[in-house]
């Protein structure tokens, strides 16, 4: 249950998720938070039924071996090929070509004319599920407001997947895989979870194998003010940073600790410890972000990603120097005093500075255009002399999505080996006008705009008005 006395376990297999009803870090180093079949060795607590908690059940939809061609291709890593194609067979990328490559004959061919493609756009920042639609009190599940540090909860308890916004999520704005957060009321919120964007009875039906769990932080006006307010610890940053501090070290002491009692909570923590959970963090203000890394070296863990960082461009060269990135807003600012600093410019200034940049939503509808908001950035940047390939844009919501969140050696762009999640643009994905066309996740197409039957309508919203319009 420490460190020391953490169980080694095989990892098991991922089971069936039938059709439409059906229930890693790049550098090798992040343990899975499921039970994907990879072989590998995983430290983790095992049930009394030998097996990890919650365990991913996802497993592919029926797919066919697909040729998209002729289009333009942005592979996610920063390339663009005009005139070019994207082969993938058993939900894996095969091949990616352009006009002087031949393409495989391939009986499955999609007309790429005068359309794009992108891998599947991925939010790292979404509270789907257990913020789910309608908006009602009776689905508020994202914030466990009773403590300032709950390390114990997992956001996958909350999460409810028969949230419509799923559903419009992959049909408007091409989300193939999702980082659901808890909220950020506390100091430590708990651990987050990743999901592929598929219809599925369970939360583990959609559990992305092999991802590594999140840990939800938040410093700044949240904690203080939802605490202090109550008339106790903490009200003041000063006293965020001291519950943080001790709440640490008591996990450290309990990491050494042979003989201590399970305790979810420090289970967690010990996990951040060891670099099996990443730690992703709500902050504004630089000063803040600057502080909380310097805790993170003393305490012995590392912030994988810092959330809307609105102030993130004053210290561009701290978060590169550090290896953090900065999952922002195009544009929010203003809404609350920590806000006020925020800019257009943010991502164009962290790109520059050579900083990791994600575009996050943090909102159910800006989920459904991602796309719009990098370009949003984008266009901001060129307007004070920062210009930013269209190619090195679309990483800010794929790749390097994918990177801050431990998935970026299974998806995030289009290489070989790496799970199909594509999306088949109808025009630019940078431009307003544009959506998705098709949408593909490891290699099943799952929307397609031309075919009413392929756009997907949870349980809740059948026998509603609309129910099967085009969400």
């Amino acid at each position: 249950m420490m460190r020391a006395k953490a169980l080694l376990m095989c990892v098991g297999g991922a089971f069936a998720l039938s059709a439409c009803t059906a229930a890693g870090s790049g550098e090798g180093s992040v343990k899975s938070a499921s039970t994907a079949n990879t072989g590998d060795t995983r430290t983790e607590f095992l049930g009394e039924d030998g097996n990890v908690p919650f365990p991913s059940t996802y497993r592919a939809y029926p797919g066919a071996d697909t040729l998209i061609i002729p289009t333009t291709v942005f592979d996610g890593a920063g390339g663009r090929i005009d005139n070019g194609w994207v082969h993938f067979r058993d939900g894996k990328i095969v091949a990616v070509g352009g006009p002087n490559t031949a393409p495989p004959d391939v009986a499955n061919v999609v007309d790429g004319s005068d359309k794009f493609v992108t891998p599947g756009i991925i939010d790292i920042h979404s509270h789907l599920g257990d913020y789910p639609t309608p908006s009602v009190p009776a689905h508020s599940d994202g914030n466990e407001a009773t403590s300032p540090t709950t390390p114990d909860v997992w956001t996958e308890h909350s999460v409810w997947p028969q949230d419509p916004g799923f559903s419009r999520a992959m049909a408007n704005g091409g989300i193939t895989s999702l980082q659901i957060l808890p909220g950020s009321a506390n100091l430590m919120g708990g651990r987050s979870v990743t999901l592929k964007n598929v219809p599925s009875r369970t939360v583990q039906g959609m559990k992305f194998p092999g991802a590594p769990y999140g840990f939800k932080m938040a410093c700044g006006e949240n904690p203080k003010r939802v605490y202090g307010g109550r008339g106790r610890k903490p009200s003041t940053r000063m006293g965020n940073f001291a519950v943080n501090r001790q709440t640490w070290l008591d996990a450290i002491a309990y990491s050494e600790n042979d003989d201590a009692k399970r305790d979810l909570g420090k289970e967690t923590l010990v996990g951040v410890l060891d670099g099996d959970i990443l730690v992703h963090n709500h902050c504004y203000r630089a000063d803040e972000m600057a502080l909380v890394m310097d805790m993170a070296k003393e305490m012995g863990y590392k912030v994988s990603a810092f959330h809307h960082a609105v102030e993130a461009y004053k210290i561009g060269d701290l978060l590169r120097e550090n290896g953090v990135c900065s999952a922002i807003w195009a544009d929010w600012y203003g809404f609350k005093m920590e806000s006020y600093d925020g800019i257009p410019q943010n991502a164009a200034y962290l790109q520059r500075e050579g900083a990791c940049v994600v575009i996050h939503s943090d909102d159910e509808n800006s989920i459904q255009r991602l796309n719009q908001e990098a370009a949003k950035a984008q266009a901001a940047g060129a307007r004070m002399g920062v210009n930013i390939s269209d190619a090195d844009v679309i990483s800010w919501i794929t790749l390097n999505a994918a990177k801050a969140m431990g998935i970026d050696d299974m998806t995030g762009s289009l290489e070989p080996g790496k799970m199909a999640d594509v999306v088949l643009w109808n025009g630019d994905p940078l431009s307003v006008y544009s959506r998705p066309e098709k949408v593909w996740v490891d290699g099943a197409l799952l929307y397609d705009a031309n075919d009413p039957k392929r756009r997907p309508v949870s349980d809740f919203e059948l026998g509603q008005p609309g129910a099967g319009d085009v969400k």
